[in-house]
């Protein structure tokens, strides 16, 4: 198997680990809600892997810790950005030219590279919850929906709502109104969801093709037919994209153990 890497992501929302085999095939992962205790957490997402795995802590070769709360991972040997993270996360599935996507708990990601894999450019939303997966969990929690059905009851919209207000707070009592007006479930799902695609939309144009990353791509993958609809080609969901944040740490272990070796330095 050769050496193992290990990404560990601390998410707002998620924690994920992911174990890399030296030839680049994930051999184990975890993913767990992250809650208030970032460390144990990690090391609880990190031991449910390495059981998976059948390895022990001693075989990793390289840890790296990714994610808002990378600065708690104090049991990795380094750390890394998100955008690097995520976007050699997404280029190990796509390897071209692409504009990364991704939508988390608490902010958003537009990432451009190249077609070699260098970054481009990038934007992140933290100005507030809209249009994240926090929006979107804030909001179903309104209309009374669990987040496993978002994603079929927004493909049955016939006359999807339009939000005027993309706050978390507004939106709320902008929906209650809808609901008022006698707008029907699907219809104001499908709303939320058109009024994520929108502040996507807003965030600046995409070159080659788009890749959809993190937990909405999961767990409401109609959200990137929608931004396929509203951009005029195919979204790429790549496996486990939840992960993906958790994969680019372990691909980045993996390269500052390669680079450690050519330069003579045991890690």
């Amino acid at each position: 198997m050769g050496p193992i890497f290990c990404g560990v992501d601390i998410g707002a929302s998620a924690t994920k680990v992911v174990l890399l085999s030296g030839q680049g095939e994930i051999i184990g992962q975890s993913i767990k809600k992250t809650g208030v205790d970032l460390l144990s957490k990690a090391e609880q997402c990190l031991s449910e892997a390495l059981m998976q795995a059948n390895v022990k802590r001693g075989d990793l070769a390289r840890i790296v810790g990714t994610g808002f709360g990378r600065n708690e991972v104090t049991f990795a040997d380094d750390e890394s950005t998100e955008i690097r993270c995520h976007g050699l996360g997404a280029y190990h599935y796509y390897p071209r030219k692409i504009t990364v996507v991704d939508i988390g708990g608490e902010d958003n990601k537009v990432i451009r590279l190249d077609d070699k894999g260098g970054r481009l450019s990038f934007k992140m939303n933290r100005k507030c919850a809209a249009g994240t997966g926090a929006f979107i969990e804030e909001t179903a929690g309104r209309m009374d929906v669990s987040l496993k059905d978002l994603d079929s009851l927004a493909r049955k919209a016939d006359k999807p709502v339009k939000l005027s207000s993309f706050c978390t707070v507004f939106a709320k009592t902008e929906l209650l109104r809808r609901t008022r007006e006698g707008a029907t479930l699907p219809n104001l799902v499908r709303g939320v969801l058109d009024s994520v695609v929108t502040r996507i939309t807003e965030m600046g144009r995409f070159d080659g093709e788009v890749v959809m990353t993190g937990g909405v791509a999961a767990h409401v993958p109609v959200v990137a037919d929608l931004l396929s609809e509203r951009i005029g080609y195919p979204v790429n969901i790549p496996p486990n994209p939840q992960l993906i944040g958790a994969l680019g740490a372990a691909l980045v272990a993996g390269l500052d153990y390669r680079k450690g070796k050519e330069s003579g330095n045991a890690y």
